[in-house]
């Protein structure tokens, strides 16, 4: 289950069986002004997995925010998701997602990405 709607994305599993991964998370993010980076996107995520509470925060430069599928599954891995699970039934509310950022930043096909940023 997952529901998408501009600045929030919640998505949902059910362990399908004993010994397999739940979890109920939600993404909320907004525009912010970083002192050194300037327009970026803050993501804050939380919710539980595998019915253990986490909340956890993360600000991504304008060049950079398309990268937040990236960051968010390398948090939820983190928190108990494992790292071979297939998050592909989420894809059509990830391009929403990712749509809305980049419309909410002002970011469009061909403006630079800051070289540092790809180190």
């Amino acid at each position: 289950m997952a529901s998408f709607e501009p600045g929030h994305l919640h998505i949902h599993r059910e362990p399908l069986q004993p010994g397999d991964f739940g979890y109920d998370i939600k993404i909320d993010y907004q525009v912010v002004q970083d002192p050194k980076e300037g327009k970026s996107m803050q993501f804050d995520m939380h919710g539980q997995i595998n019915k253990k509470d986490f909340k956890e925060s993360f600000t991504l430069p304008k060049d950079m925010a398309f990268n937040f599928a990236h960051d968010a599954f390398q948090i939820a891995v983190k928190h108990g998701i494992p790292r071979t699970a297939d998050i592909r039934a989420m894809h059509g509310y990830y391009d929403k997602m990712f749509s809305d950022v980049l419309a909410q930043l002002n970011h469009k096909p061909g403006d630079p990405i800051k070289p540092e940023h790809l180190e």
